[in-house]
């Protein structure tokens, strides 16, 4: 088959579309004709190298894969071969406690398809039989691809994590990212009042269409003045948080009284700090959150068949172009997500 892997860590030079071996499908698993797979920041660092992760080379990064199912693998039942699929991009064991209760991402061994396994930048990809969820069948492939990771994250952010109410003011850091662009409309169903930023007036422009309420052009404005302005100086309910050291310290003042702020995520470096007297006096809380769960995904996905949840896709590429997609999340050129078209 034909795949994007790299050999080394490095720059998007160590990406190479090349012949890799076909995968065979296991006991359990499924075999998937990829036919699109959105691109992830999570690629990015797996291409750079994260310090302590060693992983398989060479590597074919990848978790948000849409296709068709080829074969399937020993005792696996109530799948057909040529059927679509949309693949949950948490792996989990499905034995332990965590996994039993249906919070697979606590799974002691919880990983994303195509972290420590290889993914979906590729014609072929194999995973467990329960990771092949219904199709969507009301979105092309390149749509549907561009749904798993990020809203899933935005979901389990807003409504597991800080249980998002009607009424709330929820600011949505970076409405141009995936996390971003789902979260502002998963908050919109929840009927808060959402607050988005972003660095053009195009992207602002985009957040209101996906139901913004205000904006903030952070490359021109405070973003925690304009908080006080816009919220008469109360704060923010909630602030989903993904940027890490650029924004800390706007999020954080940006919130109110008894305020929640949850992150997923570092794009800009992983170094924050608080004033503790804030933290308890203001009764703030502060909440990590990774991934989501396979149940969660169902209640997306169920919202974007109903029409009130919808993927954004800021360009389809043709898979041997997966350098030049990686290079446009790494510039912020765009608005949702890239998509990888697997032909």
């Amino acid at each position: 088959m034909k795949a994007v892997r790299f050999h080394q860590h490095g720059g998007i030079e160590v990406l190479r579309y090349e012949d890799a071996p076909d995968p065979v499908a296991g006991p359990g698993e499924i075999l998937v004709r990829v036919k699109a797979c959105a691109i992830n920041f999570l690629d990015i660092w797996e291409r750079r190298g994260l310090p302590r992760v060693r992983l398989p080379l060479p590597h074919i990064s990848g978790a948000d894969v849409a296709g068709v199912i080829e074969s399937i693998g020993e005792g696996v039942s109530d799948i057909k071969t040529g059927d679509r699929t949309l693949l949950s991009p948490g792996l989990s064991c499905m034995r332990c406690k965590s996994c039993f209760q249906g919070k697979d991402n606590l799974c002691r061994r919880y990983s994303v398809l195509g972290f420590v396994t290889d993914g979906g930048y590729a014609e072929y990809v194999k995973v467990p039989a329960v990771n092949a969820f219904p199709y969507p069948s009301n979105l092309s492939f390149t749509d549907a691809a561009a749904i798993p990771l990020v809203f899933v994250t935005a979901w389990h952010m807003l409504v597991d994590r800080c249980r998002v109410k009607p009424g709330e003011d929820v600011l949505v850091l970076g409405a141009g990212s995936g996390v971003g662009s789902a979260a502002i409309q998963i908050a919109k169903y929840f009927r808060a009042r959402v607050i988005a930023t972003a660095g053009s007036e195009a992207k602002l422009q985009k957040a209101r269409e996906l139901g913004a309420d205000y904006v903030i052009d952070h490359s021109q404005q405070g973003i925690r003045e304009e908080i006080r302005r816009i919220t008469h100086h109360r704060g923010v309910d909630i602030v989903i948080e993904h940027i890490g050291t650029a924004t800390w310290q706007d999020s954080v003042s940006s919130l109110a009284y008894h305020g929640r702020l949850v992150t997923c995520g570092a794009t800009t470096g992983h170094e924050a700090s608080i004033d503790l007297r804030h933290l308890f006096a203001r009764q703030l809380s502060i909440f990590g959150s990774y991934m989501g769960t396979k149940h969660e995904l169902l209640d997306v996905l169920r919202l974007v068949r109903a029409g009130y949840l919808r993927p954004v896709v800021s360009q389809v590429l043709p898979l041997e172009e997966a350098g030049r997609g990686q290079q446009i999340l790494e510039e912020r050129q765009h608005f949702g997500k890239v998509v990888l078209a697997v032909l």
